[in-house]
């Protein structure tokens, strides 16, 4: 019975450890990008104008491909 409860709270208190160290690792990841803020703004604003520009490819495609099918489609008939 006392190996019972050592193995119980020992996992109780290990889990409350691996806990702590994880919100302890989150706090400072959190506080360290603070710094790096000011590039992220502009890597933000590339990464914008990339997905908007993808964004109108797609339209692009898509109404390529209406086309195109509705060509394939006119013809078959």
């Amino acid at each position: 019975m006392d190996t019972f409860v050592a193995l119980t709270v020992f996992t109780v208190f290990g889990t409350l450890l691996i806990g702590l160290a994880i919100v302890c690792w989150t706090v400072v990841k959190l506080v360290g990008a603070g710094a790096a803020r000011s590039v992220s703004v502009d890597e933000a604003r590339l990464l914008q104008e990339i997905h908007r520009g993808l964004s109108r490819m797609e339209e692009r495609v898509e109404a390529l491909e209406t086309l195109l099918f509705n060509q394939e489609k006119g013809g078959r008939r």
